[in-house]
């Protein structure tokens, strides 16, 4: 059975990615999802001038329930159109408003929605956490997640995207945050807040009860960059930075990058897909 077929069951196959607003490539974009047949598809970097597009491409791939946070009435626009880009959702079942609040410094970085499968409502956050080049405005983005996170309550819930973070993951499952510098010592002008508010999403989303989806596949033995500032083979320099973490009604059954997405120029990021199945126990992940 297709993901596409299954998506309104028990199983979900979903995708998060950083299009990079590359607007010259977003039809070889869209053509290498369709072939995935996600359920959910959750983009970062989305422009004023894509999101058309990219909803036309949706519609034809099957994902005819779509929001941006640059909807709208969402986000200021003058702000919007400053930063120049938001995230996506697109899904194949019915997308609807949660009520639980994410209050982030940049609106158009971050987008909530549930979406309406016949196992139940499946709530997904797509954000977009700014680098370390926007200051403090990432460690707040991040606190903020961390917040509106713990404040949901239990059910079934991915948070996703490009959250900027970590540095680094020791195969012990140690991680370091860019709070530190490379060799592990904390950065006097960021310290021990920021160091938190990193560490408390990745790793920390799982002392809420969530599953980083990645990890729990492939353990901390992998080390498998997202994002490298060397196009080569055998993704040289690079971070791990683009997430799913999956709350534990959720269990995650295959999960890998696209680093040939990215290889080829399509991106500068790999993007992330993990097939997810409902968990009829959930019990807390350890």
């Amino acid at each position: 059975m297709s993901a596409a077929t299954d998506a309104s069951g028990d199983r979900l196959r979903l995708i998060t990615w950083n299009v990079a607003r590359r607007r010259s490539r977003l039809v070889e974009q869209a053509a290498a999802l369709a072939g995935r047949e996600p359920s959910i598809v959750a983009l970062q970097e989305v422009t004023r001038q894509t999101l058309s597009l990219w909803r036309h491409a949706f519609r034809l791939m099957g994902l005819e329930y779509v929001r941006s946070s640059l909807d709208s009435g969402r986000v200021s626009q003058i702000a919007a159109a400053r930063r120049g880009s938001g995230v996506l959702l697109a899904s194949r079942v019915p997308l609807n408003d949660v009520e639980h609040p994410l209050s982030v410094p940049w609106p158009e970085a971050a987008l909530w929605a549930a979406a309406e499968t016949t196992g139940g409502a499946v709530e997904v956050v797509c954000v977009h956490v700014p680098n370390a080049a926007n200051g403090t405005v990432r460690p707040q983005t991040l606190r903020a997640i961390r917040h509106a996170v713990a404040g949901a309550g239990s059910g079934a819930r991915v948070v996703c995207g490009d959250l900027n973070t970590p540095r680094r993951e020791l195969p012990t499952g140690e991680v370091l945050s860019f709070a530190r510098d490379r060799h592990g010592r904390l950065r006097p002008d960021r310290g021990l807040d920021w160091d938190a508010a990193e560490l408390g999403v990745v790793p920390g989303l799982r002392d809420l009860g969530y599953r980083d989806a990645y990890r729990a596949v492939h353990g901390y033995e992998s080390s498998d960059p997202s994002w490298t500032w060397q196009q080569i083979a055998g993704h040289g320099g690079g971070w791990r930075i683009d997430h799913i973490f999956a709350s534990a009604h959720l269990q995650p059954v295959t999960c890998l990058y696209h680093h040939g997405w990215r290889e080829c120029g399509l991106s500068d990021h790999s993007a992330l897909e993990a097939d997810l199945r409902r968990a009829h126990t959930a019990a807390r992940p350890r």
